[in-house]
């Protein structure tokens, strides 16, 4: 059996998780980050995330210094996701033999940038050659046990909100597949993304289930359904688009909805909150935690829910 007939990331991820034996390990696979207890007062936060060139960036239009800032964002947002703040990053990279220096200099730029705007050290790493650039970052968090975010916190009556606009990244994208020139402002929200870390002293205080948008609203959604064991609504025309997100849509006959539901990496927040709490909220409702399994867009029941990594790249469509 190939993967992609195995039916999709999460499936592998099913196939292969194992319950912690170590009993320090407050959470393994099925979240953003790993959680690891230190001592009474602190825990630890693991998350690795491997960008792949074709899958993840294209020379054609990332620079060297936005893959940097790419690759790092995503990382910083996981760690964002669970309430945390980085401490330290490990950097691994396989390269093609005809990759510069000076180009390889602007890419370690734009990590630093990005570890400079979260006030952290990137500490080590490993290199290796290959037939085409992958970058694997790890980062280690901490988070305090009050802080702390799940997935599985979710509870049928909460709020869903994202901490920001949506479908930008998409967009962007599909402005470069197309060709179209100009937008450039567009097409910053692809190659420049900046998570939502900063806004996480607002957040946390009122959030129970958290998770970062790296794969679409709708499969990050159903990834806090999954491990609360509830449901959800999600409300079509509550969703925040970034700005010039529906006029690209327009361009090119698309649904700009599709953008911020199923497209990603807009590495934003999306986390639920008790109804008490409406007025603390900083973003946007887009829905509710309901009974049940499913999963809604509006009144009908969702079956797609966003990016495959083992059959999607970025030469693809939604």
């Amino acid at each position: 059996m190939k993967l992609p007939e195995l039916g999709g990331e999460f499936a592998f991820i099913d196939r292969i998780a194992r319950q912690p034996k170590n009993k320090n390990v407050l959470k393994g696979i099925g979240d953003d980050c790993a959680v690891v207890q230190i001592n009474d007062n602190k825990l630890h936060l693991y998350t690795v995330d491997m960008l792949v060139e074709g899958n993840h960036f294209s020379t054609d239009y990332f620079t060297p210094y936005n893959i940097g800032i790419k690759a790092m964002e995503s990382n910083v947002s996981d760690i964002a996701s669970m309430g945390g703040k980085v401490l330290y990053g490990l950097v691994s990279l396989a390269l093609p033999d005809d990759i510069s220096v000076e180009f390889l200099d602007e890419f370690y730029r734009g990590m630093y940038d990005a570890a400079k705007r979260y006030s952290f050290d990137i500490i080590g790493g490993d290199t290796t050659g290959g037939d085409r650039m992958t970058v694997s970052i790890t980062l280690v968090g901490e988070v305090s046990p009050s802080c702390l975010r799940l997935r599985s916190m979710a509870e049928v009556g909460d709020l869903i909100v994202a901490s920001g606009a949506l479908g930008g990244s998409m967009a962007g994208l599909r402005l470069f597949q197309k060709n179209i020139k100009g937008c450039q402002e567009v097409k910053r929200y692809h190659t420049t993304p900046e998570c939502s870390m900063n806004r996480l002293d607002k957040i946390v205080p009122i959030a129970k289930a958290m998770a970062d948008v790296s794969d679409g609203l709708a499969s990050e959604v159903r990834n806090i359904c999954k491990e609360s064991n509830v449901g959800a609504k999600i409300i079509k025309n509550k969703i925040p688009l970034c700005d010039g997100v529906q006029e690209t849509a327009e361009l090119i006959g698309e649904d700009p909805y599709d953008y911020a539901l199923f497209g990603g990496e807009d590495f934003k927040l999306i986390y639920t909150v008790a109804p008490e709490n409406k007025n603390k909220i900083t973003g946007t409702v887009v829905g509710e935690i309901i009974a049940g399994k499913d999963v809604m867009l509006d009144d009908k029941k969702l079956n797609k829910f966003g990016w495959n990594h083992f059959t999607a790249t970025i030469k693809g469509t939604i």
